[in-house]
């Protein structure tokens, strides 16, 4: 084995491999941070431990020599064999995934999970990022976007993970506790709604065997988030999907009102550029994802087959 004590100074090396692939003390200068007389000092020093010319000098041009051009090759295969091991060691300390989710399926259902997730691979960063707007995954380097619709997104890895179902939902303290017991008494209720079509009511309406309209006028919102919050503060009564008031009805903020429940056309699905979904953070976020919406799947708050249809155009 070589004896590592008599390796020449890494600085004059790096120096010098710039500047034999540069052929340039100068280009070699900018590309290392240094000036172009310190590269000159560098290579100098070296040449004088190895007792060998690495550059013929012609004025300011200089040329590799043959041994020269043997030890830059050396170095370099050398020095990117090393800078290759260590971000394969960062990534293997430290690997990082960043996800996006619409904001309301980000706050309400998977954050409140993800420590599940991190405490299992404590060695992956989490970026959590929300949106309304449907991310470009690649352009904008995300790894996993998190979608509520149909599954149509070209060029990229989609794996459907939930169903979803709206029903009515209302705070327990709505009119001093007296909650319509039957969809006919919404007629007389405040509902709540969202500037959003696929948010109408009229699906759940048309289930109920109601000949009502949308509501109109009250309060409007653009996040379902916003919707449940004024429905739990009792200000009336609002159609929201059981991934999103989950959380709220186990708490005892909201109520679900009724035993009928509308299967949306829209599911949550998974999707990863074909890059991202290989990488090995992928893979274990994709395999956690699954086990939490068959456990959520299961859990007795999931709404049941009866008086649940597909949703109607």
């Amino acid at each position: 084995m070589a004896d590592l004590r008599k390796l020449p100074n890494l600085a004059a090396l790096r120096a010098f491999e710039a500047a034999a692939r540069h052929e340039s003390f100068s280009r070699a200068a900018e590309e290392i941070h240094v000036t172009p007389g310190a590269i000159s000092h560098q290579i100098r020093a070296l040449e004088e431990e190895l007792n060998v010319q690495l550059f013929n000098r012609y004025g300011k041009r200089i040329a590799v020599t043959v041994p020269g051009r043997r030890f830059a090759e050396v170095i370099r295969k050398s020095l990117g064999e090393i800078a290759d091991l260590a971000v394969s060691l960062q990534e293997q300390c430290q690997q990082r995934l960043v996800v996006t989710a619409p904001p309301s399926f980000a706050s309400r259902w998977l954050a409140s999970r993800l420590w599940k997730f991190i405490d299992r691979h404590a060695n992956i960063e989490v970026i959590l990022q929300s949106s309304n707007q449907i991310s470009d995954l690649a352009r904008e380097g995300i790894d996993v976007g998190l979608r509520f619709g149909k599954g149509n997104y070209p060029g990229l890895k989609v794996e459907r993970l939930l169903e979803d179902y709206y029903y009515p939902v209302v705070s327990p303290q709505y009119r001093g506790g007296q909650l319509p017991a039957s969809p006919q008494a919404l007629r007389d209720c405040t509902l709540l709604r969202m500037d959003n079509q696929e948010e109408s009511w009229q699906p759940w309406f048309a289930l109920a065997g109601l000949d009502m309209p949308d509501p109109s006028g009250g309060l409007v919102t653009e996040d379902s988030s916003l919707t449940l919050r004024a429905a739990a503060d009792g200000a009336g009564v609002a159609l929201t999907h059981h991934a999103i008031a989950s959380q709220e009805i186990a708490a005892g903020e909201l109520v679900r009102l009724f035993d009928i429940a509308w299967k949306s056309d829209h599911s949550y699905y998974f999707c990863a550029t074909p890059m991202s979904f290989a990488k090995p953070q992928v893979q274990l976020f994709l395999q956690w994802l699954r086990e939490e919406a068959v456990a959520f799947m299961q859990h007795p708050l999931w709404p049941g087959e009866s008086n649940v249809q597909p949703a109607q155009k």
